[in-house]
């Protein structure tokens, strides 16, 4: 859990869902996860429907429950995801790892033993499903957005860690940024799209 002053999030543009992802590392966490393939908004709206399904967010009991019946959860209409099955899984997964590693803590990922920024970005891209870009991606979040900085984290999470940039989810506190964000984006995809075709 986050401080009790915890810093309001703005990223689902949803009240209930950012006021569980402002006070909730395991919901920005798996928001995170879905954060893929599907609208950022909607993607950490994710975590608030988990939870209102499930009766809570609890990292022991996603873990422990029948792959079915936790991918029945994801997949009931209207879908968490695009594509329910293989979230269902990644996202049991992550809880996995999270109980058999930090005992269920996400906040361990980045106090236990006083980890430095790089350390961090180490532990983040060891979570199942998470690559090198999402990992970044997630430091810059909760350097930016939770004050979260242990040192060199700036540096560690690469472009996404720039001040006042706008390349990702960890730039998104409100309406206006949200669209800078996705512009961003899509000038990006589409540049790389036009390199591809003059290579």
């Amino acid at each position: 859990m986050l401080p009790a002053m915890s810093p309001q999030l703005r990223i689902a543009q949803d009240p209930e869902a950012d006021a569980l992802l402002s006070n909730s590392t395991l919901a920005l966490l798996f928001g995170m996860m879905l954060d893929q393939q599907i609208p950022m908004e909607k993607a950490f709206k994710g975590p608030k429907e988990i939870a209102d399904r499930m009766g809570a967010l609890d990292v022991n009991i996603i873990a422990e429950a029948s792959p079915e019946e936790f991918a029945a959860t994801i997949a009931n209409k209207p879908a968490i995801h695009r594509f329910p099955g293989a979230m269902a899984k990644r996202l049991q997964d992550l809880a996995k790892y999270l109980v058999e590693h930090y005992d269920g803590n996400v906040d361990a990922i980045w106090t236990r033993n006083n980890p430095d920024g790089p350390e961090v970005l180490k532990r983040l891209k060891a979570l199942p499903g998470f690559g090198d870009q999402k990992a970044r991606i997630f430091l810059a979040l909760i350097g930016k957005q939770l004050g979260i900085k242990p040192e060199g984290w700036r540096e560690a999470a690469g472009a996404y860690g720039e001040q006042n940039s706008r390349r990702s989810v960890a730039d998104v506190s409100d309406p206006v940024s949200l669209i800078e964000v996705r512009n961003f984006k899509k000038e990006a995809k589409a540049a790389a799209k036009n390199q591809k075709g003059q290579s």
